[in-house]
């Protein structure tokens, strides 16, 4: 099946409302707090200690009020990557596609599929060699599945993505 078509198909299974904020429409979703703290609380029970503080740390923002599935980088290499303050939201809406989906639903989508991310112009390439082969641009998904909420989905990478040339794993 054509990458495109399947995104779309996938998308179209999603339902999304639009509304207008300043005369320009707008997605929306209704998330409600206790969503995003089940996700928070799923990442601490798993050891992802670092995405969780980081997530909590936007408090709020517009992203937090979509659905998402976040890949989050373990302990380890969030220590190592230099994360500034003012590009929190991006360093995490990279790490996110806007729709919740389980590790199922992402074996589903082909190699080479490009998926794109919370922030323009960043897209994530799929490399699909089956469960324990999937990565997401550079990142390998070591713990898959570890918040399972309606709004949020969450799976663990063994590395800070990487954007730019992004070449098949």
């Amino acid at each position: 099946m054509d990458p495109l078509l399947f995104l779309l198909v996938l998308v179209a299974l999603f339902p999304i409302s639009e509304a207008q904020v300043d005369g320009e429409p707008q997605l929306t979703a209704h998330v409600n707090l206790s969503d995003l703290q089940a996700a928070v609380s799923d990442m601490r029970a798993k050891s992802y200690y670092g995405f969780a503080i980081l997530l909590q740390m936007l408090n709020g923002t517009a992203q937090q009020n979509r659905p998402l599935t976040f890949f989050m980088p373990g302990d380890l290499q969030l220590s190592e990557y230099p994360i500034s303050v003012h590009h929190l939201e991006d360093f995490l809406t990279s790490h996110a596609i806007s729709m919740p989906l389980s590790f199922n639903d992402l074996l589903h989508f082909p190699t080479g599929s490009l998926v794109p991310t919370g922030v323009d112009n960043k897209m994530i390439r799929i490399n699909n060699r089956g469960r324990a082969n999937f990565y997401v641009n550079n990142a390998h998904i070591v713990t898959p599945n570890i918040c399972n909420g309606t709004y949020f989905r969450c799976h663990g990478i063994d590395a800070v993505i990487q954007f730019g040339n992004v070449s098949s794993t």
